[in-house]
């Protein structure tokens, strides 16, 4: 099972404050030990919303909205991405992460879908065109 771990942003990380020293060597030697465990597979922090913009859509319309954007608890400053076997192993996971942030904070974990999860409606041309897709990120083709 993969699923996606989700550090909340705050005041602090929206301001654009960077980590500490120190933190950054705690997060390091906790993302040192998903690395050695084989549970991260990916993980990055995102620089603050005032640098980013959301595209919305109605029909064929798409508009452009640049940051930043306000409701903070709801914004994104970063994220793993854990296989595990269970969700509950990824809540242990993330009950030893140090915590991300100067002030309170709250990571988010969302379960990633499999390809196996769309039923019949993913058809093997899908299916196929999904796999060639991958190991083209991959670098395998």
């Amino acid at each position: 099972m993969r699923f996606m771990v989700i550090v909340k942003a705050s005041p602090e990380s929206e301001a654009g404050q960077m980590p500490s020293e120190e933190l950054l060597a705690a997060m390091g030697a906790y993302n040192e030990e998903l690395v050695k465990a084989g549970v991260m597979l990916a993980g990055e922090g995102l620089h603050p919303s005032a640098e980013g913009v959301r595209v919305q859509f109605s029909g064929k319309d798409r508009t452009v909205v640049d940051g930043p954007f306000a409701q903070t608890k709801e914004l994104i400053a970063g994220f793993w991405i854990f296989k595990v076997q269970s969700l509950q192993e990824a809540i242990d996971w993330v009950k030893r992460c140090p915590n991300p942030m100067v002030s309170d904070s709250e990571i988010e974990i969302r379960q990633i879908f499999e390809l196996e999860e769309f039923g019949e409606s993913f058809t093997p041309e899908l299916r196929e065109q999904e796999e060639r897709l991958w190991a083209q990120m991959s670098g395998q083709s």
